[in-house]
């Protein structure tokens, strides 16, 4: 079964090998690049050529790069040179991306309108927006150029008003929606703004939580409604291996054995790291095995 899963389960800077490697041994079959997700690192050719030889090696193939929307760099800066900077930082993914011969998409975060924050707060949302509207006007031309479909994220507490108007700007299937489940589950289920908008389902960031916190767990470790989930997600124009942004973070296969709290996830023992993937790979497939039988069921006369 074709199962995606992020690189960054257990860190997401420093050299990507060993966690390919344990995600091969495991049974993935392809990979959601997130390392370097949320700073301003370049990839060099020659960083994209190692990477590429890597995933030959093991026999995985890549689906999804998570982009990055910057520090210094980004694409929804209102300092114009920050914004061009972080226009420059998502063709660099992009570029990952064909290099690394993806056949998903590359996934970004934009600002949202968040209910629960101050109307300043809000403001200073919607000026940012605006930047990523300019940022977008500019970029997808040219990912459509460079044949790179680009799909949008819902994160925790989002009203989906900025996600649904960026959304419409652009035609299909080169702007689509990310529904990441974990983002979708606090503080109130978003289950209902997929439900509206799963006709513009691309890509999938699939993971658990308490419906407190963002745990980013495997399936059915928290309090997603999998059932209602998967259920819309059959009935979605989204197609393709399923991708699970999972970390062992929150989960039973941690190890708290660093000395120092910053590297407890970086010294994690490779056989618990392994144990873990292999746990959650047998989460994945009841979850991709449920989308799979509801597409079928739908689909029968």
């Amino acid at each position: 079964m074709d199962l995606s899963v992020t690189t960054d389960y257990c860190i997401s800077t420093g050299s990507p090998e060993e966690p390919v490697r344990l995600i091969a041994e495991a049974g993935f079959s392809h990979l959601h690049w997130c390392h370097h997700f949320s700073d301003d690192f370049l990839y060099s050719p020659c960083e994209m050529a190692s990477i590429r030889s890597l995933l030959r090696d093991t026999g995985l193939a890549l689906l999804d790069v998570h982009g990055s929307a910057g520090q210094e760099k980004s694409w929804s800066s209102p300092v114009e040179y920050e914004r061009l900077a972080g226009v420059e930082l998502v063709k660099n993914r992009a570029r990952l991306f064909t290099e690394l011969e993806g056949s998903g998409h590359l996934i970004m975060h934009i600002p949202v309108i968040q209910e629960h924050t101050s109307m300043e707060a809000q403001a200073v949302q919607r000026r940012r927006f605006e930047s990523v509207l300019r940022s977008l006007d500019e970029l997808v031309p040219w990912l459509q150029k460079e044949g790179v479909p680009l799909a949008l994220e819902n994160m925790s507490d989002d009203s989906w008003e900025l996600l649904e108007t960026a959304v419409s700007r652009y035609p299909m299937p080169w702007v689509g929606i990310c529904y990441d489940s974990g983002h979708g589950n606090f503080p109130v289920s978003q289950l209902p703004q997929l439900q509206r908008n799963r006709h513009r389902l691309t890509a999938l960031h699939l993971n658990d939580n308490d419906g407190r916190r963002d745990l980013h767990q495997p399936p059915r470790m928290g309090t997603v409604d999998w059932e209602r989930l998967t259920d819309i997600i059959a009935d979605s124009s989204h197609h393709g291996p399923p991708t699970f942004e999972i970390t062992m973070r929150s989960t039973p296969f941690r190890v708290d054995n660093a000395a120092a709290s910053s590297m407890v996830m970086a010294s994690q023992p490779r056989e618990n790291q392994l144990a873990f993937l292999r746990d959650a790979r047998q989460r994945c497939e009841t979850v991709a095995a449920a989308i799979l039988q509801r597409r079928q069921t739908k689909t029968q006369p």
